[in-house]
């Protein structure tokens, strides 16, 4: 939140390195509340443009209200830019039917940022983004996070039928697909996939340290030192230290040109999406190989690395996953329009 409505007014850049820290030591804790800052981030951003649109977001937080995130969803790989769920115009705003998963935070949220399709004209379709308060009548969260890892985010589904949103709790009206890219979604992929980013490298940061004083610790019968000086042991510590020396400058480079207002243009979806993409990859062959040094105590319940393992695994089904980031930064170099028909072929 700026400094001018009371906040202490940080940046992407900022927060995304206190993400990591967070991650470092609690990854769910972590991803739960980013779901919280990147709402508030995005407006911030949108309110320091001179757009005072979502400032009542910025006020809300202030009074100790909890954001956050509904947007995934069955059917559609692309998020953001479509939808499956049915945003219908109603006076005096928008009524909502729909299927949203990974809610984070569901127990405690108290406003739900989601986002719905508007087709009641079929050749100019609008995604409308909106703030369900919790009080609303017309949803039902259903219990269903049981999962692999980042069990403690509650990321329970959201079921939508007919919740109605006034208008003072619409966020944006744009056009569907990339077509509708402003500030506010754009920010969304920034705020986002930055701060994702940086809570997984966070937990390969730990899974690193750990890994190093392990082997400092283990011994064979074959060695008259510790493991730590094993050939093998030696290569696998260095392709987790180089990953981790890679990830970390192109995390910190996005997240501060964002923060100084660098204009990228249209190359802010290859910085954004291909950060994300390497950091969670990275990650996920960082704290992988933890498992090969370390041995089989790694897979027991009572090991941090057991937890970490699931934990870090998440990062890969992030938007984008392999599939959309490849697709996204491929069409915006080759000067492809990602809303041109046929998609593929």
């Amino acid at each position: 939140v700026p400094k001018e409505l009371g906040g202490l007014g940080m940046n992407l850049a900022q927060v995304a390195a206190c993400q990591r820290r967070i991650s470092y030591y609690a990854p769910a804790t972590a991803l739960g509340v980013n779901m919280h800052f990147y709402w508030t981030g995005v407006a911030a951003d949108v309110w320091r443009s001179g757009d005072k649109s979502v400032e009542w977001i910025l006020a809300e937080t202030m009074n100790d209200h909890v954001f956050a995130a509904g947007h995934a969803e069955q059917g559609t790989d692309i998020p953001l830019l479509t939808s499956t769920t049915v945003a219908e115009r109603v006076e005096g705003g928008y009524r909502f039917t729909g299927h949203k998963f990974f809610g984070s935070m569901s127990p405690v949220w108290t406003y739900l940022g989601l986002h719905g399709m508007d087709n009641s004209d079929p050749e100019a379709p609008k995604i409308i983004h909106a703030f369900m308060p919790r009080g609303t009548e017309g949803y039902e969260i259903k219990e269903v996070w049981d999962t692999l890892g980042m069990r403690a985010t509650q990321s329970q589904d959201t079921i939508l039928d007919g919740a109605f949103v006034p208008d003072r709790y619409i966020g944006r009206v744009v056009p569907a697909g990339a077509a509708g890219i402003d500030l506010f979604t754009l920010g969304i992929f920034a705020w986002a996939l930055t701060t994702f980013s940086n809570v997984y490298y966070g937990i390969a940061q730990r899974v690193l340290e750990m890994t190093i004083e392990a082997v400092k610790g283990k011994y064979s019968i074959a060695l008259t030192r510790s493991m730590a000086h094993h050939p093998e042991v030696q290569h696998a510590i260095a392709e987790m230290v180089m990953e981790m020396e890679a990830i970390a400058p192109q995390l910190d480079k996005v997240a501060e040109d964002w923060s100084n207002g660098v204009d990228h243009g249209h190359a802010w979806v290859i910085k954004i999406v291909g950060a994300k993409y390497r950091a969670v990859e990275g990650a996920w062959k960082v704290v992988d190989a933890a498992l090969d040094v370390t041995g089989g105590f790694g897979i027991f319940k009572k090991s941090p690395i057991e937890r970490l393992w699931r934990d870090a695994r998440l990062g890969k089904i992030h938007p984008g996953n392999y599939a959309l980031s490849h697709e996204f930064v491929a069409k915006v170099a080759l000067g492809i329009d990602p809303d041109e028909p046929p998609r593929w072929g």
